[in-house]
């Protein structure tokens, strides 16, 4: 928008006059006509020189908001009656009288802020997020702040719940974003795509109680607890002859019970399962499971409960163990459910360590009979002990057991990506800023073998084609091979934060900027690419 003397004049048309007032004049509970929004949002954006997101105009009390992009920037645009709205107090808003005839109104724009999102959270209650619970929903992660719109897209008129707000305290240090970042971009998102169906918030993996503060005070809901620290992998491995001792020093005190009275809970019951089979516990499989996760229930107990005593607001909680060495038994996923029922911990859904291998951002590495087999295992753990959905963890890309899943966890599913959005971003630099990808790519491959230590793939560089001696044409072709996708998936944090010699972001800041050039191709990538994760678990509508 034209920056303008403190509240100049500005003659509008008639016409879009006409329009913003016939829609604040009407019933605040009556919707905006597709023919009003058109209009209105065509008018705003030739008379402010601008683009007005059509789909984001709404209506709160006498005024309408809209969001707009000027270049590379983003505002909200509040349109009002009153000569004084309070959007004019928000940062930098900048604020013009707007007439025809005799008639006035007042036009702010203020750039996205943190102050800006708090009062449109307020006065658009549906751009906050809410808890989803049983719904069959899937975490969109966006490291870059950008996707949401698409993400949206993606989910339209499937009956998946989205979660566009999901970040892991590991994903916000390697890009170095606050949770408030995280939280209000989403919710910018929401607001520019007009998304008024609801949406979650995860703030994922926190393994302390520090986690839960911080994500806690940005206003998320669910808060995924990750025990994986404390899970005893070993014990799978451990002869049969060492578990009595082994036993012995689990921390009983943090499960409140006894190691005796804990064996006695499970060892020799005969369980039904709801629409599965009987789950026999034997004393070696009760006390490998106590060895094995005893800590890591312990740990989810105390998270649990500070986030209990802090929250004062209703929250979701969800159990991960999926980040650990071995495969999690239905044996141990029972017992660890039962044992924080037994407790007092109430999750909305859990994510255990699956057979197989979940490596990022590429397919299904494994047997999908045996895979079919324990999953349906889990899921009917999930429903004689809950109900409650079944979480996948490192869920990007895995289009091979997603059928498999949605058949047997019957809409009792969360689906979680987050690094595959971040490859369909790249692809959009590819295709429109080929020699920025192309040194994005050498740079994640001189950080590849550092950045991998943290994740579980395969990658090998030695198997990827030399970048420059590639067309442009043919570089998007990298993102479509295991190699290349996993390379540029775990280096994200250091591509973001590299540096050049003067202290500017070698990368970052053209990235985001090509993103924003080209706007709807990089939503209708997204739309595109993760619609295909969302549409096997897609719900009729009821």
């Amino acid at each position: 928008m034209r920056r303008t003397a403190a509240r100049p004049s500005v003659v509008f048309h008639e016409a879009v006059m006409n329009t913003i007032r016939a829609i604040l004049k009407q019933p605040e509970s009556a919707p905006i006509s597709d023919p009003q929004r058109q209009a209105a949002a065509g008018e705003l954006s030739a008379t402010l020189q601008c683009r007005v997101h059509e789909a984001s105009l709404s209506r709160s009390g006498a005024e309408l908001l809209a969001s707009a992009a000027e270049g590379r920037m983003r505002r909200l645009v509040v349109v009002s009656a009153d000569s004084r709205p309070p959007a004019a107090r928000l940062p930098e808003a900048r604020q013009v009288e707007v007439s025809a005839g005799d008639r006035r109104l007042t036009v702010v724009a203020a750039p996205r802020s943190a102050e800006a999102a708090a009062w449109l959270r307020t006065v658009l209650p549906w751009t906050a997020p809410r808890p989803i619970g049983l719904q069959t929903s899937a975490g969109l992660g966006d490291r870059l702040g950008l996707a949401t719109p698409g993400h949206l897209a993606a989910v339209a008129g499937t009956g998946v719940a989205p979660f566009v707000a999901q970040q892991s305290i590991r994903e916000m240090t390697r890009t170095q974003r606050s949770p408030t970042q995280v939280m209000d971009d989403a919710c910018w998102g929401v607001f520019q795509a007009g998304w008024r169906e609801g949406f979650g918030s995860d703030a994922d993996h926190l393994k302390t109680t520090e986690d839960i503060d911080r994500t806690l005070a940005a206003g998320f809901t669910m808060f995924t607890i990750d025990p994986g620290d404390h899970v005893n992998a070993d014990a799978d491995a451990m002869p049969s002859s060492a578990l009595p001792l082994a036993t012995e020093v689990v921390v009983w005190d943090g499960l409140e019970i006894s190691g005796d009275d804990f064996v006695r809970s499970y060892a020799g019951r005969r369980i039904a399962l709801d629409g599965g089979p009987s789950l026999t516990l034997d004393e070696e499989s009760v006390c490998r499971a106590a060895v094995k996760y005893g800590a890591a229930i312990a740990h989810t107990l105390k998270m649990y409960r500070h986030l209990s005593a802090t929250c004062d607001r209703p929250f979701e909680l969800e159990v991960s163990v999926d980040e650990t060495e071995t495969p999690t038994s239905a044996a141990e996923h029972y017992i660890v459910a039962a044992e924080l029922r037994r407790l007092g911990v109430r999750w909305v859904s859990l994510a255990p360590r699956f057979v197989g291998d979940f490596e990022k951002g590429i397919d299904y590495k494994g047997d999908l009979d045996a895979f079919a087999r324990s999953f349906a295992l889990h899921a009917a753990i999930a429903r004689t002990l809950g109900p409650y959905k079944i979480s996948l963890h490192s869920g990007s890309d895995k289009f091979s057991v997603y059928p498999i899943c949605a058949e047997h966890a019957g809409g009792l599913v969360h689906l979680k990506t987050a690094g595959t959005s971040y490859l369909e971003a790249l692809r959009v630099v590819a295709r429109r800023a080929p020699d920025l990808f192309r040194g994005i790519l050498d740079f994640a491959l001189s950080r590849f073998e550092e950045d991998r230590r943290s994740y579980h793939i395969s990658a090998s560089p030695a198997a990827m084609p030399r970048v420059h001696d590639l067309p442009d044409d043919a570089l998007e072709s990298l993102l479509d091979g295991n190699d290349g996708r996993q390379i540029l998936h775990v280096t994200f944090g250091s591509v973001l934060l590299a540096r050049g010699p003067e202290g500017h972001f070698l990368f970052r800041d053209r990235l985001m900027e090509c993103l924003l050039d080209h706007e709807d191709e990089h939503h209708e990538a997204l739309a595109r690419h993760l619609g295909r994760h969302v549409r096997p678990f897609a719900r009729p509508a009821p």
